[in-house]
């Protein structure tokens, strides 16, 4: 494991395991005098507690950065904020905080980056080499993308942004740090595409239903994950109609 001491990071780990979770869900603290949270996490009051106690040992809280409004790792701001003297909140969606941000807009030591795919108005935080990767790229395991317009190809363009920058670790909001940014975004590209590849063998060879193409090209999801499964398919096909790419009345029945 990377050592986050190294960069003035601290994890505080949510007691929330599960198949989306992995081993809970991971709030962040970086830097101190005062420190900067990013993802406060679910509604747990003894995961509340640690993360102030962890703030209070950097010094209180300056802000709270959240990369996306997903109950595991927002639910928790009310009773944070409450706690801590209301430091400002920023997302990306307007009204979601008390500071909404645009892309490649600073929030303290943090620059956004949008990172849009498994949820429209997610994003990242980058601290110099460090990035809060939220659920745009997890420790183990892939992401789910949203079916929404321009998702996917929109998610691959924010994994190429983040490939470009010069990161030593990404800090992810479920699993453990990276300490090889360039080979896991590298492999998360790698991987989305190779489900394209094998999604349009799947098209080529005539099937067109749902459940079709998820025994086809998505055939080592676990039967835990087949509903997510499902959602990032929807994506694709989506992705393969914006370019023009998608055989009439592939992917039905179509449950959005």
């Amino acid at each position: 494991m990377a050592d986050l001491g190294d960069y003035d990071v601290a994890l505080v780990r949510a007691d929330n395991p599960g198949p989306f979770t992995l081993s809970g869900t991971n709030t962040w603290l970086f830097g101190r005098e005062p420190t900067w949270v990013i993802d406060p996490g679910p509604a747990i009051g003894a995961h509340v507690e640690a993360v102030l106690d962890e703030a209070e040992r950097r010094g209180g809280i300056g802000g709270i950065a959240l990369t996306h409004d997903h109950a595991d790792h927002a639910a928790s701001v009310g009773a944070l904020r409450e706690r801590a003297g209301a430091p400002p909140l920023a997302a990306m969606r307007p009204g979601l905080g008390t500071v909404t941000l645009a892309d490649d807009e600073a929030f303290g030591p943090l620059r956004a980056v949008a990172t849009p795919g498994h949820a429209p108005d997610h994003v990242a935080f980058v601290a110099g080499e460090v990035c809060f990767t939220g659920d745009a790229v997890l420790g183990e395991g892939s992401v789910f993308i949203a079916p929404d317009p321009g998702a996917l190809s929109g998610y691959l363009a924010g994994l190429r942004r983040l490939r470009a920058l010069p990161l030593a670790l990404i800090c992810p909001g479920h699993g453990p740090p990276v300490a090889d940014p360039a080979g896991k975004l590298d492999e998360y590209v790698a991987h989305r595409l190779d489900r394209e590849r094998r999604l349009l063998v799947a098209l080529d060879r005539g099937l067109r239903s749902e459940d079709e193409l998820l025994d086809a090209a998505w055939d080592d999801a676990p039967a835990a994950l087949r509903s997510a499964a499902a959602v990032t398919l929807r994506a694709h096909l989506d992705k393969l109609r914006e370019e023009g790419r998608l055989p009439p009345g592939a992917g039905q029945p179509r449950i959005r």
